[in-house]
């Protein structure tokens, strides 16, 4: 049992640390108040080969696992990005997951480098207006025609699909009441973002302003039969194997922001001098930010047994949603409690901490609520009866 990062990990962080160095507050400030897409960053996490830590060296990538695309998220996020540092990179450390695992050769050299190299973006198209964590519920419709498939339908929450070239598309192509097992007949495609036939609507949110999410409208998209990945009908099978890799990387992420906040917070704490002491010295400030030091390192030993266990290919499922709902939980205590030691300058967006506290409620909302992943504790833990 060795709870320390080989070389190679340690050298991952220190590297991104200092490639996110180069981005000050002042930069993710700026983008948070004019909410235009951090270009300059992406190009150059891009250009340093970070887009592809996880992903194959026949593709592009660094053939490295999840573990260290965990540690490269969290020391973006931890750099004072955040949130908006955070989603504008992190959809291709995981949503190319399924063109790895069962693309075909020809679609994985021709899908996965351009996003790589920052010639193209992409977005992850699954969720629904009226059928939120209920996937199998999916109404997009891909009816089959002559060489492809013809797609009607909507979507909401779609993170840079205002700037995406690509997306990852899930559309039901068997009508449910078709088939015997819900999960079946579901379809995922990775194809271009067609503007004439898909339509797009920013969602006015609270924060996370430069990284936009959108509602989509499909209006008689034809998806060509080439960019299918994998069988027809066996999509909900596929996006499974990426479900485990986005809770560890958005666990991973809070961890940073939490660990950014407390860090603002203890130097306010020093450098604040109120009845002539610092306020870093009353145990009213002291406690609450070593308690969130602790919770946060706590959770951030179970995102790592997790994303561990994922790169053994076993099975990870427990400890992906355990450290997701417990970095996320500890992340939003750090971020509060960061802005509470500030006072009323915790509010001003000068010093931060009210940015961190805004994007923090990402992770812990998205990709699924505390309380579903606490209904799944239950059921695999416990063995308690399935509530949903």
């Amino acid at each position: 049992m060795d709870f320390a990062f080989t070389d190679d990990q340690q050298n991952i962080r220190d590297a991104v640390l200092a490639q996110c160095s180069q981005f000050s507050d002042d930069y993710w400030l700026a983008r948070d108040r004019d909410a235009q897409y951090p270009v300059e960053f992406h190009t150059a996490m891009a250009q340093a080969g970070w887009l592809g830590v996880a992903m194959p060296e026949s593709v592009g990538g660094a053939g490295l696992g999840i573990t260290e695309a965990a540690i490269m998220m969290q020391a973006v996020a931890e750099a004072g990005g955040g949130m908006t540092a955070a989603s504008t990179i992190h959809g291709p450390v995981f949503s190319l997951e399924p063109i790895a695992l069962f693309g075909t050769e020809e679609q994985k050299q021709r899908m996965i480098p351009p996003i790589l190299s920052g010639a193209e973006k992409m977005c992850f198209a699954v969720t629904e207006p009226n059928t939120g964590l209920d996937t199998t519920k999916l109404k997009t419709r891909a009816v089959r025609e002559a060489g492809g498939y013809r797609v009607n339908g909507e979507k909401i929450w779609i993170t840079n699909a205002h700037v995406a070239d690509r997306m990852m598309l899930l559309a039901r192509t068997t009508p449910i009441d078709d088939v015997e097992n819900k999960t079946h007949g579901l379809s995922l495609f990775y194809t271009k973002l067609d503007r004439d036939r898909i339509e797009h609507q920013l969602i006015p949110k609270m924060g996370r302003h430069a990284v936009g999410s959108n509602m989509l409208f499909i209006n008689d998209l034809f998806i060509p039969e080439e960019d299918r990945i994998g069988e027809e009908g066996q999509g909900f099978r596929i996006i499974l194997k990426g479900l485990n890799p986005e809770r560890i990387l958005l666990a991973a992420e809070a961890v940073g922001i939490g660990r950014n906040a407390i860090q603002r917070a203890a130097r306010y704490a020093r450098e604040r001098i109120v009845f002539d002491r610092p306020i870093g010295m009353n145990q009213g400030i002291q406690h609450p930010l070593a308690k969130c030091w602790a919770q946060l390192e706590a959770a951030n030993l179970m995102v790592m047994q997790a994303a561990t266990k994922f790169d053994k290919g076993e099975e990870c499922g427990v400890e992906a949603n355990a450290g997701k709902y417990l970095a996320a939980e500890f992340a939003f205590e750090a971020c509060h409690t960061a802005m509470l030691t500030l006072g009323g300058m915790g509010y001003a967006q000068e010093y931060h901490v009210e940015r961190l506290l805004r994007e923090v409620l990402i992770p812990r909302t998205a990709p699924v609520s505390p309380h579903m992943i606490l209904n799944f504790l239950a059921e695999k833990v416990l063995d308690l009866p399935k509530s949903y």
